[in-house]
């Protein structure tokens, strides 16, 4: 982990960053089965060279940040699978080594939201009946090992619920590593239904959190909620919403068109965000065009006038 200040808000500061895009698909065309209730995380144990070349093909594609393969994982999932708390650390750990080794500049180690570990579609509505403190409980834990495996950053991502934000901000408090908050919303709200603004301002008083914004929505929804993040977050803005294509459920599809399109990165940066990605759906090829646009290429891939 770089010791020197605190060097990835550094880097926020002096321009925006590209982040990478969604990895489950990466790893599902590249013929991975994800249907574990693990996802991502079983590779850990079963096939971690597939994480690093996953990994590999956003940085080949401009990203900057690598998120780690560790959303899904947890002590409590672990053990479901009969993985001791030992080899858990272990494995919590080694998700950060393999996304380093795919040579990005930094790598944000991922915090997933509880509902995540029950595999159930929760951290899509989140009010899951538990306290703040039981939340903390779950949450510690992991924490702890990821920010001792020694990543640049925390992406605290995919937050359902501002109970649940809350309870993070806890366990963040004097940890001594940055770390993003990202909400997963719908429309103007935070999934489980409180306004945005408040959300965000959850973390104003932060000073561990670098950044906040939202993941995993409609490319529609994080419009809006960029300008919310700016004005009422006193942070820079993080944003990497899906691809804007819906889940048919019966048919066990992806159906419409994308709506990810490099026009809108261009006005995320003009609101205000600082941190560009994708999460599902979202593949090498637009992080690629996304990269053009953060770096100061149009969507035809010319210079634009300030460069």
């Amino acid at each position: 982990m770089r010791t020197v200040g605190n060097a990835f808000a550094q880097a926020l500061v002096a321009g925006p960053l590209v982040l990478d895009g969604g990895l489950s698909n990466q790893l599902a065309d590249a013929g991975q089965d994800l249907s574990d209730e693990l996802w991502s995380a079983r590779l850990l144990a079963d096939d971690p060279a597939a994480l690093t070349r996953a990994h590999r093909a956003y940085v080949e594609a401009g990203a900057e940040v690598v998120i780690t393969s560790s959303y899904q994982a947890s002590f409590e999932g672990f053990a479901r699978r009969g993985v001791e708390p030992e080899e858990a650390v272990r494995l919590l750990g080694e998700s950060v080594a393999l996304a380093r080794a795919a040579g990005p500049e930094w790598v944000a180690a991922s915090v997933g939201p509880y509902g995540a570990v029950l595999a159930d579609g929760s951290e899509y509505r989140g009010r899951y009946g538990l306290t703040v403190g039981q939340l903390v409980d779950f949450h510690g834990p992991r924490i702890e090992v990821l920010a001792a495996a020694g990543p640049d950053v925390l992406a605290v991502e995919t937050v359902p619920d501002a109970v649940e934000a809350e309870a993070v901000l806890r366990v963040l408090d004097g940890l001594g590593v940055p770390a993003w908050l990202s909400f997963s919303i719908d429309g103007e709200r935070t999934r489980a239904g409180q306004p945005l603004a408040e959300a965000f301002a959850l973390a104003a008083g932060a000073p561990g959190v670098v950044a906040v914004g939202v993941n995993c929505c409609a490319p529609e929804d994080a419009d809006g909620a960029v300008r919310v993040a700016a004005e009422a977050g006193g942070k820079p803005v993080v944003v990497y919403p899906n691809s804007g294509e819906g889940w048919d459920a019966g048919a066990r599809d992806w159906r419409g068109g994308s709506t990810f399109v490099p026009e809108r990165v261009a006005q995320w940066l003009a609101d205000g965000a600082r941190l560009v990605g994708g999460c599902c759906r979202v593949g090498p090829a637009e992080i690629a065009a996304l990269a053009r646009v953060v770096h100061g290429q149009d969507a035809t891939g010319g210079r634009d006038g300030r460069n």
